[in-house]
């Protein structure tokens, strides 16, 4: 088995990674990597939310966080959560969701406003997964806004 083989995986750089839900048989590849965080972001009545997710990550001692983002609002505050993690560790991390919608997101937006990422290499990657639509997109013009960046000249 291999982390390709996780659903919607993708490799952002030597300390980031992200994913569509992984199964329990798969999380023990995240941590082979070298991950000593993991990061979820679905809510626990997500399709193939794994209900013991946070214990078998213990055990296999990572780090583990939920940030349970409801698909239909995300919230600034989630987001806040998320990049306050990722600040305040070096740790190599790796965050999921259910296929890699709502931390492609995320993460996009973290590069941009707290890695001086540049935002059409950034947004790239996160167009490898999908394009936001609808209130996805109005999230993330918003946050690029309060960082002086405009989403749709990209």
């Amino acid at each position: 088995m291999s982390l390709e083989e996780i659903d919607h995986y993708l490799r952002i750089d030597d300390r980031l990674s992200t994913s569509g839900q992984p199964t329990a048989e798969q999380v023990p590849e995240i941590v082979e990597d070298g991950c000593l965080t993991l990061i979820n972001l679905i809510t626990p009545d997500s399709k193939n939310a794994i209900p013991n997710e946070g214990e078998i990550a213990s055990e296999l001692g990572l780090t583990y966080v939920h940030i349970p983002v409801v698909w239909s609002e995300p919230k600034r505050s989630d987001w806040d959560q998320y990049c306050a993690l990722l600040n305040t560790s070096d740790r190599k991390t790796h965050t999921h969701c259910v296929v890699n919608m709502r931390v492609s997101a995320f993460t996009f937006l973290y590069r941009v406003a707290h890695q001086d990422a540049d935002p059409a290499e950034a947004k790239g990657l996160m167009e490898e997964i999908w394009t936001p639509n609808g209130v996805w997109e109005e999230f993330v013009d918003e946050i690029l806004r309060d960082h002086d960046v405009d989403y749709f000249s990209i």
